[in-house]
């Protein structure tokens, strides 16, 4: 580790404690190894790693090593955008072309995740053509530019559309005009990182090795890089693009209490240090990019598992001390708060539309907050139910949506349903419940619509 003799020189004293910190997060958290940076204005000041890149070759994690940064990527991508934007490749505020149910959304609303997509993932471990299209998923929930959904799909939308107006392959546009420029020399773009650098092996929860992992959605988490590349890019990507544009990413729609989503970051909002941050998390990988601009610093912590938590503990350990007043809440964009159900008891029928066509689902709403589930010819099943801010039932049950594209990594369906007079109208959602049992699988919605019996 080096340090620059700064005026963080005082407050990095407080870090004494560090290297013991961190390798207890590892034990304590199941991790195999951590990364982490901290960058002043435009050099870094601390760079420190622990634990094994490669448990089965015992080849230590160094501040060199390479992490995958999940949706990390999206500032990487958002700033392309922007840049794309000053040089009058695209604009804006132009609707993207495409045949939508709703008004087309445009790139500033894809950047704030307010296009009108839902969420998906889809996450595959065989080379070859992906066996789920995510066109069959590229369709609006709703009118672009009204409700904030943190969407893969408005990202992939934003890919193809920089391909289009810069007439280069993603990666090269990054690595050439993003990347380069500000000396982000182990950059990477794509299912494996193909430099020269050393690169972690990606573990589960639960700590087996991932093999290569490819998405539908690379713009939205395809990217790698050290912390230190994460932390330099922070500080310094303001500088490719206009004053105007820069404001423009900062100015962050509110999404909750504490947070606002601007073109690629996360800002916080109230109380404490304002805080501009990005975090990642997949089959593997767990990262978090932070900047606190009025103290000109900013952290970057990287570890190569599916579990979030030794992650988590290293960045409160870090802004506790360099952030004095930091809080947890000003990262995660968290907007579906869970509360209690007081949907009345009753019956109602009705079916998923799926690309096979739509699938039997009957609900009966129980007492004690519990609904019983009947999906196709399968035996019911009863699972607590609660409300959200979007929905009057949400639901989580052991249930195979019976799809080709479900039944590959996704056995377990949510519901997301609202009431609409004699009504239950919303999504229903094929997921995989963590990678503890083999890996990450897709995230697929559905929309869904009962009657009343």
């Amino acid at each position: 580790m080096s340090f620059s003799v700064g005026r963080l020189a005082s407050v990095l004293d407080g870090l004494e404690g560090l290297d013991e910190f961190c390798g207890q997060a590892l034990a304590d958290h199941g991790c195999a190894s951590v990364s982490l940076a901290i960058a002043e204005r435009d050099e870094i000041v601390c760079a420190r790693a622990y634990g094994l890149a490669d448990v089965a070759r015992r080849r230590p994690a160094t501040p060199d090593t390479v992490y995958g940064l999940a949706s990390v990527t999206k500032a990487f991508t958002a700033t392309a955008v922007c840049l794309a934007a000053d040089e009058g490749l695209l604009d804006l505020d132009t609707p993207v072309p495409g045949d939508h149910e709703w008004t087309a959304p445009t790139p500033r609303q894809l950047l704030q995740h307010r296009g009108g997509f839902p969420a998906f993932y889809n996450f595959h471990y065989e080379p070859g053509p992906l066996p789920i299209d995510i066109d069959r998923y590229r369709r609006l929930v709703r009118e672009p530019g009204t409700e904030f959904e943190y969407s893969n799909l408005g990202y992939h939308e934003l890919g193809s559309l920089l391909e289009a107006a810069t007439g280069r392959p993603l990666g090269d546009f990054l690595r050439a005009r993003i990347c380069e420029p500000l000396g982000l020399r182990s950059f990477g773009y794509g299912p494996v990182h193909t430099g020269s650098s050393p690169v972690a092996q990606r573990y589960s929860a639960d700590g087996r090795p991932y093999p290569t992992c490819f998405s539908g959605h690379p713009a939205a988490g395809a990217g790698w890089a050290t912390a230190g590349e994460v932390a330099l890019f922070a500080r310094t990507s303001h500088r490719l693009l206009k004053p105007a544009t820069v404001a423009a990413m900062y100015d962050a729609v509110p999404i909750n209490d504490h947070l606002g989503y601007g073109l690629g970051r996360i800002v916080s909002r109230g109380t404490g240090p304002t805080v501009r941050s990005h975090g990642g998390g997949m089959g593997g990988i767990a990262a978090m990019m932070i900047e606190v601009p009025e103290r000109d610093l900013a952290v970057a912590v990287l570890a190569n598992s599916t579990g979030k938590a030794a992650r988590d503990a290293v960045v409160g350990h870090l802004m506790g001390v360099l952030a004095p007043g930091f809080r947890s809440e000003q990262l995660n964009p968290v907007v579906e708060q869970a509360r209690p159900m007081t949907l009345a008891r009753g019956e109602w029928e009705g079916g998923i539309s799926t690309e096979e066509g739509a699938v039997p689902l009957r609900i009966k709403v129980l007492a004690d907050h519990r609904v019983e589930l009947r999906l196709a010819g399968a035996a019911p099943v009863t699972v607590p139910a609660v409300a959200s801010l979007r929905g009057d039932v949400r639901v989580s049950a052991p249930l195979q949506l019976p799809t080709a594209d479900a039944r590959i990594n996704s056995p377990g369906l949510a519901l997301e349903l609202r009431a609409e007079h004699d009504r239950l109208v919303g999504r229903a959602i094929a997921f995989k419940d963590g990678d503890r049992e083999g890996r990450l699988g897709a995230y697929l919605v559905h929309p869904c619509a009962l009657k009343s019996l």
